[in-house]
């Protein structure tokens, strides 16, 4: 049971603006209190360009979503197109079937590009034409790896990433506050939020970020944490979900207690 397990407890949501609204309301439910630092902005592609792009391609036997950004603004123009659809995680899956449509292929007892390369599916792919939908720009392991494998891979790219240019004085008074005690945890849903959080934060945040109890879904945006900032103390979620993130704000809060 979650209510009140976070009461008094302060923590910083970096996600994008609309993909925070989730979280903030888990938090908040949970009687936390969230702290809005959206550090990346996400631009879709237009609608007319991406259904431009996917019909000059091969048409696929498997199209795989990578997150629920790629679903958001890719979906609609591969939906007629009858191949199988996979899905890196439960957000991602979830986004595709809220607009009615079947997951073909979910990674088991994951959910990451690691866990989805297991499927079954994804093994015996010789031949196969796979589109991959994303961002303009991520990690090159599933194509990669599929493409050992024998499959003809492309990408339909469908969003930006864009390092958000957050006021002066917002980002003054997040030191302040952080100086003042007013920090008690960071969330962070990506390795790309962990990257552009350090590009905005001025020195003494950071110092202060080194300190602060930092939770995070998946081994990868872990690991680098504990690359760029050693020594901060991590929790991984079980999962990218809002439930999953508070589930671990909760056990982290815990830990500190110790």
């Amino acid at each position: 049971m979650t209510k009140g397990a976070l009461e008094g407890y302060r923590v910083l949501v970096t996600r994008a603006t609309l993909q925070a609204d989730k979280l903030v309301a888990a938090i908040e439910g949970a009687g936390g209190e969230a702290i809005r630092f959206p550090v990346i902005r996400i631009t879709g592609r237009k609608p007319d360009d991406v259904e431009s792009a996917f019909a000059a391609s091969h048409s696929p036997d498997i199209v795989i979503f990578v997150s629920r950004n790629a679903v958001d603004h890719g979906l609609a123009a591969v939906r007629r197109c009858g191949a199988l659809l996979a899905a890196v995680g439960p957000a991602t899956t979830a986004a595709i079937e809220a607009q009615g449509f079947e997951v073909d292929i979910i990674p088991a007892g994951g959910f990451d590009s690691e866990h989805l390369l297991e499927h079954p599916l994804l093994q015996d792919v010789g031949g196969r034409n796979i589109t991959i939908v994303r961002g303009e720009s991520g990690r090159e392991l599933i194509a990669e790896t599929l493409r050992r494998r024998g499959a003809i891979v492309s990408y339909l790219p469908v969003y930006r990433l864009h390092l958000n240019n957050l006021p002066a004085a917002q980002i003054a008074r997040l030191d302040q506050a952080w100086r003042d005690g007013g920090i008690d945890c960071v969330t962070v849903m990506s390795v790309e939020t962990l990257e552009n959080l350090l590009k905005i934060l001025p020195q003494t945040s950071i110092d202060k970020l080194r300190q602060t109890p930092l939770v995070a879904p998946g081994d990868r945006v872990i690991q680098t944490a504990l690359e760029l900032l050693p020594g901060i103390p991590v929790t991984t979620a079980p999962g990218p979900r809002a439930a999953d993130m508070v589930s671990a704000l909760i056990d982290s809060r815990h830990s500190g207690q110790d």
